[in-house]
């Protein structure tokens, strides 16, 4: 198993925070953001992994996570030259995944404790993470029914699953050839979502919910709060990292 973490894109919805940096490389309380989708990956005993970045930025992450070794882990790095979408951001990785399995995480997914489900063996091409939350129209939601995934849906307006899909996947290496076959959105992005619609007609698609504390930093509001949260599990030693 190798692993993605995808810390491109422009950071618009953080605007000021995000124009001389990475929004991946804002602080989260005591560490850079990218630090927590490390430790996630870590967790799972993955020590290969990729880092998607856009051009401006690379050198920042090269002097802030090196090689790897202080990490106990060996980095590569990618560029997106421009944000054309998570499933383009992911496009980069196929060389440095080849027949692998892969673990994909975006940068601004902040969870707390360890995932021993990321560890499991694949039992599909596709296995997607999810969070029961309060406000499921900000996310992409699946359906689910006698534990079988039956419809994905990008943030419904009036949504009949609480069931939100986290920045976290997992693909067999087949998921470039699906990837090469997506068509741009209306945002002229390739969506993930699109690609995991495909595995899901397919019925090559699985899921796991899980229980840990998690958030999506990538607002102004989520950064505020996730920091309220590391500063608060620091303090009473809730998680060892």
């Amino acid at each position: 198993m190798k692993g993605i973490i995808l810390a491109g894109g422009t950071g618009t919805r953080l605007k000021d925070l995000t124009k001389v940096t990475n929004k991946h490389l804002l602080p989260v309380y005591d560490k850079p953001m990218i630090y927590f989708p490390i430790n996630t990956l870590k967790c799972a005993d993955i020590d290969s992994i990729l880092v998607v970045t856009d051009k401006r930025r690379t050198t920042d992450f090269l002097l802030l996570l090196g090689s790897g070794s202080d990490f106990g882990v060996r980095f590569t790095y990618a560029l997106q030259e421009s944000a054309k979408g998570i499933a383009d951001a992911l496009s980069k990785a196929k060389d440095f995944v080849n027949n692998d399995d892969v673990t994909v995480i975006l940068g601004d997914n902040i969870i707390f404790g360890d995932i021993k489900e990321l560890k499991e063996p694949l039992n599909k091409s596709c296995r997607i993470f999810l969070k029961k939350v309060e406000d499921p129209e900000r996310f992409g939601i699946a359906y689910v029914k006698n534990g079988i995934i039956t419809k994905i849906v990008e943030k419904p307006k009036q949504p009949k699953s609480n069931l939100a899909i986290i920045g976290l996947y997992q693909y067999k290496s087949n998921v470039f050839d699906i990837i090469n076959n997506v068509k741009p959105s209306k945002r002229n992005e390739l969506e993930i979502t699109d690609v995991n619609k495909y595995f899901l007609d397919n019925d090559d698609i699985e899921y796991k919910i899980i229980d840990n504390d998690w958030i999506d930093a990538g607002t102004i509001e989520s950064l505020f709060k996730a920091n309220e949260m590391e500063r608060k599990f620091k303090a009473t030693d809730k998680y060892s990292y």
